[in-house]
């Protein structure tokens, strides 16, 4: 009977893909500090901006404040994005990778091949967003 969360023809991680996942997750890692420095530096432009803009009209004003919250919202996903990717990495130095922080049982090999930053197995993340 495969365990909970499990599917019955999966198979161990190996050190090759435990590797691989790694690399994935430092190359998202990098490229994400990438992503969070260029976008926190076009929010810097648009509040400086904001403040020549003394003879703007109402749609202007309206459209630079909706550019800004729509960069900090970029931002505010990156951010989220980064810690999620940190978290995965701490997960697989201590050797808890793959393992669901809720239930203790796997989380499954091919949740984690989709979505590598993954800390709950299929059936807790179901029941968490029916809460």
């Amino acid at each position: 009977m495969p365990r909970r969360g499990v599917l019955a023809n999966e198979s161990s991680w190996t050190p090759e893909e435990l590797s691989e996942v790694r690399d994935e997750l430092l190359a998202d890692q990098a490229r994400l500090v990438n992503e969070l420095q260029m976008t926190e530096s076009g929010i810097a432009d648009l509040v400086n901006d904001s403040g020549d803009g003394a003879g703007d009209d109402v749609a202007d004003a309206g459209s630079k404040t909706f550019e800004r919250e729509q960069e900090m919202s970029i931002a505010d996903n990156a951010r989220d994005l980064l810690e999620q990717t940190g978290r995965a990495l701490e997960r697989l130095d201590s050797g808890a990778y793959g393992q669901c922080e809720s239930c203790g049982g796997p989380i499954g090999k091919a949740r984690l091949q989709a979505f590598p930053r993954a800390t709950l197995c299929l059936t807790c993340k179901q029941a968490d967003e029916r809460s």
